[in-house]
């Protein structure tokens, strides 16, 4: 017989637990799922955007906020945050986001790129030392014609950068 003081998990309720009646293998109710600190931070912080953009006054905004600290699915959350309406400082922040991502990004294509080129510059010149040590004489760097179109046009992209992705 089971006894409360003895259930190992006494916070979990039936509520908690996957019903009988939900089919195996899909997917359960999206509003069902526990929520994790991940989700009630990005609450807290639409909560805080709605308070700064007036859309919650104080009171509303620790009532909503302690609700959010405390939820236990993500439907809880999203109730929350259901009738407010978009954040334009949210809007702000993920432009800078995607910006500071992209901006990231063309960076470390521009460092990998110059990477391609001192690896394309030691092949070349193993096959042009190769070669010379073949024929016995130190002729014309040839690699040098290859090289310097190659870092001609990095450097003009840096110089001048694409804007097709405005």
């Amino acid at each position: 017989m089971d006894h409360p003081h003895n259930d190992p998990h006494p916070a979990t309720t039936r509520a908690d637990l996957p019903q009988a009646d939900e089919p195996r293998g899909r997917p359960p109710d999206p509003d069902r799922v526990r929520a994790a600190d991940h989700d009630r931070d990005a609450t807290v912080q639409r909560l805080g955007d709605a308070l700064s953009e007036g859309a919650l006054d104080t009171a509303e905004h620790h009532r909503r906020l302690d609700q959010a600290l405390t939820a236990t699915t993500r439907g809880d959350l999203h109730r929350l945050t259901a009738d407010l309406p978009t954040s334009h400082t949210a809007r702000d922040r993920a432009e800078t986001a995607r910006r500071t991502a992209r901006a990231h990004a063309d960076r470390r294509a521009w460092h990998d790129e110059w990477g391609y080129w001192g690896a394309g510059a030691a092949i070349m010149t193993a096959i042009w030392a190769a070669s010379a040590l073949r024929t016995g004489e130190w002729t014309f760097y040839w690699p040098a014609v290859p090289l310097g179109i190659w870092a001609a046009v990095l450097i003009s992209y840096a110089l001048w950068p694409s804007h097709d992705d405005h």
